[in-house]
């Protein structure tokens, strides 16, 4: 295993809820840990409002995380005031996920990439300008788009543009947040094509923030689901994808639509029954007790702790699965 670029600890977020609501607190992220490694691609998958932009956010200090330790390089960012952190923000970088409202619809394509350059001051202008045409370049851009402002871009040149400006300053580790989520299908799959080639060639490390399973399955060495602001199963690529253990994340693969007809017709799916619980008042115990099917009293009573499944470093939190685990050793 190689250095850590990126070392999360149990980190926690939460919001005010609105007075309407009681005012009471919103706990998005919940006691999270999670690590990327030099040179690979973490994908922090789940649905819709289970915490993942707001631990990308956080890891770039977008947002101060309420309780936890980030490291970034073996340096503590958590609590780094301004003065310190931002000498640091040259090598994280993040795309965001809608490229329509995440470019200064006044300012060029040039103005854009360029535009880290200058807050850093670590080129001349010189510099900067021929920088900002080999990375337009790099990103499959023409220098004609150099003049044009964003409103004269499609969905995926602009993607691409916001690319550009986070690698211009060739971040080592490079937040992507639903980088392709507003995209139309027939673009996506040349933005991940292109991301998996930069990263080859740049070297950076990526967190992939995504929905999509068929995306994180593509991209992915490592994959890590989230649910209600828990990280309930990380693992390989194969090791998630092929043999899952948390039945949050074996209803997430049976929920995801195969290519083959036929293979999607007579599969079984585990469908979870209801909806998630809010996260201003969580279920105590396991997060996934109300809706899990094979959820026990003790599921009800106590949140489940890691359970190391294989070597390799696939974990998941589940008593069930801790419980046929140590069946296993007794048995052998």
């Amino acid at each position: 295993m190689t250095a850590a670029v990126l070392e999360v600890e149990n980190l926690r977020m939460e919001f005010r809820a609105p007075r309407n609501a009681g005012g009471r607190r919103v706990q998005a992220v919940r006691d999270v840990s999670l690590e990327v490694q030099e040179g690979e691609i973490l994908g922090l998958v789940g649905e819709t409002g289970s915490g993942k932009t707001t631990v990308g956010k956080c890891v770039v200090r977008l947002l101060r995380p309420t309780a936890g330790s980030i490291r970034f390089m073996g340096e503590d960012i958590t609590a780094m005031p301004s003065s310190q952190l931002r000498p640091l923000r040259s090598r994280i970088q993040m795309v965001f996920q809608d490229p329509y409202s995440s470019l200064d619809p006044r300012m060029t394509v040039s103005q854009i990439v360029a535009e880290p350059l200058r807050a850093h001051g670590t080129h001349s202008r010189r510099e900067a300008a021929g920088l900002v045409r080999r990375t337009v370049e790099r990103v499959g851009l023409s220098q004609q788009v150099l003049d044009r402002y964003p409103n004269e871009l499609s969905g995926g040149q602009r993607q691409r543009v916001g690319l550009a400006r986070a690698l211009v300053l060739e971040p080592r580790l490079l937040i992507a947040d639903e980088p392709v989520s507003a995209l139309d299908v027939s673009v996506r799959a040349g933005i991940l094509n292109l991301l998996v080639d930069l990263q080859r060639t740049m070297g950076f490390s990526c967190l992939f923030i995504t929905h999509d399973l068929s995306v994180a399955e593509f991209l992915c060495d490592r994959v890590a689901v989230m649910y209600l602001g828990e990280i309930v199963e990380v693992g390989t690529r194969d090791e998630v994808f092929g043999a899952a253990r948390h039945p949050y994340t074996r209803s997430l693969l049976g929920a995801a639509p195969l290519a083959d007809p036929v293979e999607q017709r007579s599969r079984q799916r585990a469908i979870l029954p209801g909806e998630p619980p809010s996260a201003i008042d969580p279920p105590p115990g396991c997060s996934l007790n109300p809706r899990c099917p094979l959820a026990d009293r003790r599921c009800t009573e106590e949140a489940p702790g890691p359970t190391q499944v294989s070597e390799g470093g696939h974990v998941v939190r589940c008593h069930r699965v801790q419980e046929q685990l140590d069946l296993e050793v007794a048995r052998s």
